[in-house]
């Protein structure tokens, strides 16, 4: 596991896209695990260790593969709380929390990227603002979510107040046409939305929706929070399949990365397994498939 010194970590992704990745003090005393490959940040989404849920299983996780970028949403809320009551905790929990389980991926030597948080249409004024709050608290720059793409004005206006930006997330095989699939529907929730509407592009999701991943990347880069690497077939329903064995262009994504030097986080989504695997493990293969595709 390569380690870096804080100034170090602030220097490889001081310029993410569209924005500073975070204030340099928050990594004042810790020395970061280093899985910038060619150029390009390798993280992880920390679904991907869904399976592990207490914080300090999946903070380990990270260390185990060697992954030193974080886009958190598993891990939050504590793991016995599911559904309602996790999102009963999550409205309601001291903001102190959050600060603290930011410093525990710190000391980790884990940069916490971004914070993941679902905006929804029937959620209140509250809500929303409750999703930055968190994100403000845990000092990160970035929110990514799977939301409506109608509720986006709302979400404006809070990213906004916190200059915040979010990355919207889509998802194929979805025939309604307020939520996030194809390039039409980020285009929709960015028109005439302020500089902190964007896009977190899952590469995987996009394949199976009919889009063109590279095309996409290389016209709207600037406005793209963090890519989700995984690999799906073509066709809305296309299964989700070790990372080299779809049709997703994995390879193609993170050399255009490389070569233009767009400091776009690349984390891994691990979502092909069956109940019971290793995700840790998995996860090791997932990094190394992009390791070699960066080295190449």
């Amino acid at each position: 596991m390569a380690l870096i010194s804080r100034r170090d970590a602030g220097k490889l992704l001081l310029a993410g896209c569209a924005g500073a990745l975070v204030p340099a003090g928050k990594l004042r005393g810790a020395t970061m695990i280093n899985s910038v490959i060619r150029g390009v940040q390798i993280g992880a989404q920390s679904y991907s260790f869904r399976d592990l849920r207490e914080p300090d299983a999946i903070i380990k996780a990270f260390q185990t593969v060697g992954l030193g970028e974080c886009e958190l949403s598993s891990g939050v809320e504590p793991a016995n709380l599911k559904g309602p009551d996790a999102a009963k905790w999550l409205r309601e929990a001291p903001l102190d929390y959050f600060k603290g389980l930011r410093q525990k991926y710190n000391d980790a030597g884990v940069i916490v990227y971004a914070y993941t948080y679902g905006f929804r249409k029937e959620f209140t004024d509250e809500e929303i603002e409750r999703g930055f709050q968190i994100a403000q608290a845990m000092g990160v720059k970035y929110i990514t979510s799977s939301a409506n793409v109608s509720v986006a004005p709302r979400v404006d206006k809070y990213a906004q107040k916190y200059k915040i930006m979010v990355g919207f997330h889509g998802h194929s095989g979805v025939d309604n046409p307020d939520e996030f699939s194809t390039a039409e529907t980020f285009a929709r929730a960015m028109k005439g939305a302020s500089p902190y509407i964007g896009v977190n592009l899952d590469i995987g999701h996009f394949t199976a929706a009919g889009g063109d991943a590279v095309a996409y990347i290389r016209e709207h880069h600037a406005k793209i929070v963090t890519l989700h690497i995984k690999d799906r077939k073509k066709g809305q329903h296309g299964a989700n399949l070790p990372l080299g064995e779809g049709d997703t262009p994995i390879v193609a994504v993170l050399q255009l990365l490389r070569d233009k030097r767009w400091k776009i986080p690349a984390n891994i989504e691990y979502e092909y397994g069956k109940p019971g695997m290793d995700t840790i493990a998995e996860v090791t293969k997932c990094f190394e498939y992009c390791k070699k595709a960066l080295e190449s």
